[in-house]
């Protein structure tokens, strides 16, 4: 650790030095690619002199100690101690983390897919909550979501809709969101006050770039269509919605968010890159085969990473036994008390790994 910290802190005063060239100008895009990588390395490093200095701040003290013949300097230099070797432990855990193996995904956008399980019409509701739930969390984070496709219900409920999400560091915070996701309570159809248990599943999948996966036009059989409302309403009077189907996979991908033929098709084929770079690269990783089929799981009541009880106002997730009383305000968007517990479960896994 103290090795490769050694050689971040070098790499990043070697590019301080070049930022400061004025010749770096002269190279279109140089400036910029080097202070971006600074700018990643920056919060490491200033945590890395911190505990050097803290370091030094405590051995100081610790011989201070062992000099000190008065009981008032000896409590203050132990007091003085005290602090110092909390931080120090603090500076450490924060860069054994920063450390830690980076998902190549971690910054890119993501497509998120939402489709009700079991359930009948509760279930399809639910999944517009959940939808109104993530679309409410990427408000809070300056995150922008486009609308690829959708199936309502008659009732106002969501069979299935499929987004973009777009921003900072999207992936790393919501991949741990996929999975099957339960809803206790009372649906608006019971009239005797029973409560129903229904489901939906959540797949969270990296965008795929198209420097990352060519594919050739031929393996297209592409269908134009008028793009449909709830209840199979027209919404335009254009043949605009567009199906996408990729003939080797069979994959098929919708879109019919725009009311322009051209950009649903480049939206579509956006998806269709993504889902078929995501099978892809399942299938070269043996611990991560069938992925997609593992992240959205079966959309029976039983599989299931997290369950809304609403009569409780209680969330559970079920992968680290997480129970919060909070369910108004983390299904109206503050998702952060769900979300974090789970990715720094998972670094403290990665960080077990790392020590045995």
């Amino acid at each position: 650790m103290q090795e490769k910290l050694e050689g971040l802190a070098r790499r990043f005063d070697e590019l301080t030095a070049q930022m400061g060239d004025p010749g770096i100008y002269e190279i279109p895009g140089a400036f910029q690619d080097i202070a971006k990588e600074a700018a990643k390395l920056e919060p490491v490093v200033k945590a890395y002199r911190r505990l050097k200095g803290v370091r030094e701040e405590l051995a100081g003290a610790k011989g201070m100690l062992t000099d000190a013949v008065d009981p008032e300097m000896i409590e203050m230099v132990r007091a003085e101690i005290d602090e110092l070797t909390a931080e120090e432990e603090t500076l450490t855990h924060e860069l054994r983390l920063q450390l830690l193996p980076t998902d190549p995904n971690d910054e890119k956008n993501v497509v998120l897919e939402i489709r009700a399980g079991a359930g009948g019409e509760e279930a399809k509701l639910f999944a517009y909550d959940l939808f109104r739930m993530y679309q409410r969390y990427a408000e809070t984070k300056g995150w922008r979501i486009e609308t690829l496709d959708f199936t309502a219900s008659e009732i106002g409920g969501l069979k299935e809709i499929f987004v973009i999400v777009s921003g900072e560091a999207v992936y790393s915070t919501l991949k741990f969101e996929s999975g099957g996701h339960r809803v206790q309570r009372v649906p608006v159809t019971e009239s005797q006050g029973r409560i129903h248990t229904s489901a939906c599943t959540v797949a969270v999948m990296p965008e795929a770039e198209e420097v990352e996966l060519e594919i050739d036009p031929n393996d297209l059989k592409i269908e134009r269509m008028r793009a449909r409302g709830p209840g199979g309403q027209s919404v335009n009077t254009t043949d605009s919605a567009v199906r996408i189907t990729h003939v080797p996979t069979g994959t098929v991908v919708s879109c019919q968010d725009e009311k322009s033929q051209h950009k649903n098709m480049a939206k579509a084929m956006q998806v269709l890159r993504t889902r078929i770079y995501n099978k892809m690269e399942a299938e070269a990783h043996a611990e991560r085969a069938d992925m997609r089929s593992n992240m959205i799981g079966s959309g029976d009541r039983s599989d299931r990473i997290r369950t809304y009880n609403y009569r409780e106002n209680r969330v559970t997730d079920h992968r680290i036994g997480l129970t919060l009383y909070a369910l108004d305000s983390i299904i109206d968007g503050a998702l952060d008390p769900v979300i974090q517990p789970v990715v720094q479960a998972h670094q403290a896994e990665l960080l077990s790994k790392q020590s045995g």
